[in-house]
């Protein structure tokens, strides 16, 4: 007995021993200390450590000795808490790869139990292993307890030394049962647990499919990281991009291609990454497509979050709202909509939904100081930020004034939400508006004649609005804008109940033929315009004229000018008629 006892005592020392081997035998770094972040750090704070020392020891920028081996550690540490399932198994086992290990290492680099045969158990290290023990050669190495039966030649059992080790009972079927089931399945184990979220894609893989649905001509702007397999690492890229992708979240989306998959992709676009991987923005400019446009500054936050807010849309149109009124040309029937805010340049928000809108309204923008401005009183708005619509038929909406957004991702759904309703009403209007005017497509503009004078330009009538030309050209440049003008609705209805005609009536007039007539307004008789108006208000003898380039949206602003009274009038030589 005495010997038995002696033999189990060296088998505990033995074993042991074995065990603080092992767990010596590779102390691998820990990632958080590499990184310089502690364990409970956010996702946001591992990549920023990560890009800053992966920019001071890259091998391009830092020549020092280590420099090299620095910067592979610390790609190896963002590997492992950049990956959730990583992060956890090393979190919980010292090892991302899910398996408990001795001193931090996976087991499955050491080591493997086997339950061996039946009332057994085996303690073998695989024969391709040993070398990281410190041994040579390929001898295999093990234990074996217990006989046939289950007897137990030392007298003691696996749980008493393994209970102590690892703090709790070995259960029934002892080490090379459960334990050793655990050893050889965790691996397997971890991968397949569904209790972990992985994290949401920010930067997306982009091919010609993804191109073709997402990004070409689709209004959201993209930047994009081509690179090939033989390049270096893009993994050092990838932690500024979706900072890049967070702080635009809403009006910017990040993708990487990899031009050795897509070669043809990459060539025909003109961004095939050879030696290093490179960087595009997919710009959009006033034209209606988008064109990749690279970025060849410093790898900085600053400087790339700078580059992608120059290229975002600039579908908006800068304007001054002094005297401004946006015109409508002929058949068109798209909303107008105007951003009002104290910002110098067009907000970004705006640029974003310029883009993505840009096919279904017509954008602007103006910088206001504060709401007290008179210009903006007289749209009506009383806080700033605002946005003032105009339906196709002229009218003007406040769509919303004091906005107010929690960031540009919820900004751009709210406004988009805003504008979609916007829109709905002014299909309603234009469906309105292409009914009455097919009722009056057959209608024409008279022309004025002895006959119709009275009717058309008498003095019941408060402005009569002549539309004179010189040449065929002229006449049916004409004849179109007052016919489109006539079906909005700025003419101003009369103050009396028992008479609905508009206060303003519309006629052509042959100047070639009524030079006389025209003589009664001015002495020249315009002689010197092949198109012009004349506002002519018969009860007062007055008129104003508009000589200019004629154009819908010229004769839009004169006829609103005369109906708002901001233009001069000026009183006729004498009462014009028509022989």
């Amino acid at each position: 007995m005495a010997k038995t006892g002696s033999s189990s005592k060296l088998i505990i020392i033995i074993f042991a021993s074995l065990i603080i081997f092992i767990a010596q035998a590779k102390k691998p770094i820990d990632p958080y200390k590499v990184l310089g972040v502690d364990r409970n750090a956010s996702q946001r704070d591992i990549q920023k450590a990560f890009h800053k020392l992966s920019l001071q020891y890259h091998p391009d920028k830092n020549k020092n000795k280590g420099a090299q081996q620095k910067f592979e550690e610390i790609n190896n540490a963002y590997d492992i808490l950049s990956d959730e399932q990583k992060r956890k198994n090393y979190d919980l086992y010292g090892d991302e790869s899910g398996g408990p290990s001795f001193g931090g290492g996976s087991a499955g680099d050491y080591s493997y139990f086997t339950g061996g045969r039946q009332g057994q158990s085996r303690f073998s290290f695989r024969p391709d292993q040993w070398q990281n023990m410190g041994g040579q050669g390929s001898r295999s190495f093990s234990f074996s307890f217990g006989g046939p039966g289950g007897s137990n030649p030392f007298g003691f059992g696996l749980n008493d030394i393994f209970s102590n080790l690892f703090g709790g009972d070995m259960g029934e079927s002892g080490f090379g049962g459960s334990f050793g089931s655990q050893f050889g399945s965790s691996r397997t184990k971890a991968g397949s647990q569904s209790g972990f979220k992985s994290r949401p894609k920010i930067v997306h893989t982009v091919n010609p499919l993804v191109f073709e649905k997402e990004i070409n001509d689709k209004g959201i702007t993209w930047l994009l990281l081509s690179y090939t397999t033989s390049t270096m690492s893009i993994q050092q890229y990838e932690p500024i991009l979706e900072e890049i992708a967070n702080s635009l979240k809403g009006v910017l989306k990040v993708g990487k291609v990899n031009c050795e998959n897509e070669p043809s992709f990459c060539k025909s676009h003109g961004i095939y990454s050879h030696k290093a991987p490179r960087l595009f923005i997919y710009s959009y400019t006033t034209t209606d497509g988008g064109s990749f446009v690279e970025y060849n500054d410093d790898w900085d936050t600053k400087s790339l979050k700078s580059f992608c807010q120059e290229h975002l849309p600039r579908y908006s149109r800068r304007i001054s709202l002094d005297n401004f009124e946006p015109s409508f040309v002929a058949g068109e029937k798209l909303p107008r909509v105007m951003l009002l805010s104290t910002k110098r340049d067009t907000p970004v928000i705006w640029r974003a939904l310029s883009a993505l809108y840009h096919k279904r309204f017509i954008f602007f923008d103006a910088q206001v100081h504060d709401a007290s401005n008179p210009n903006v009183k007289n749209l009506g708005v009383n806080a700033l930020p605002a946005i003032v619509g105009w339906l196709s038929n002229g009218e003007r909406q406040i769509l919303k004034a004091g906005i107010s957004v929690k960031d540009l991702e919820s900004g751009v759904q709210e406004l988009g939400l805003l504008l979609e309703s916007f829109e709905k009403k002014n299909k309603k209007i234009a469906s309105s508006q292409k009914k009455s005017e097919s009722e009056s497509s057959s209608k024409e503009i008279p022309h004025l004649t002895a006959s119709n004078l009275d009717t058309v330009c008498g003095e019941e009538i408060p402005v009569c609005l002549i539309g004179a030309f010189r040449s065929s050209k002229a006449r049916d440049r004409l004849e179109s804008i007052l016919l489109m003008v006539s079906q909005k609705s700025l003419s101003r209805r009369r103050n009396l109940s028992s008479d609905s005609r508009d206060s303003i009536s519309y006629t052509l007039l042959d100047a070639t033929k009524q030079q006389s007539f025209l003589n009664a307004f001015d002495k020249s008789g315009f002689k010197s315009s092949d198109s012009f108006l004349v506002a002519y208000k018969p009860r007062k003898g007055k008129y104003a004229a508009f000589t200019g380039d004629m154009s819908a949206e010229e004769a839009e602003k004169f006829i609103s000018s005369v109906l708002s009274g901001d233009v001069q009038f000026n009183k006729t030589r004498q009462k014009p008629m028509i022989k």
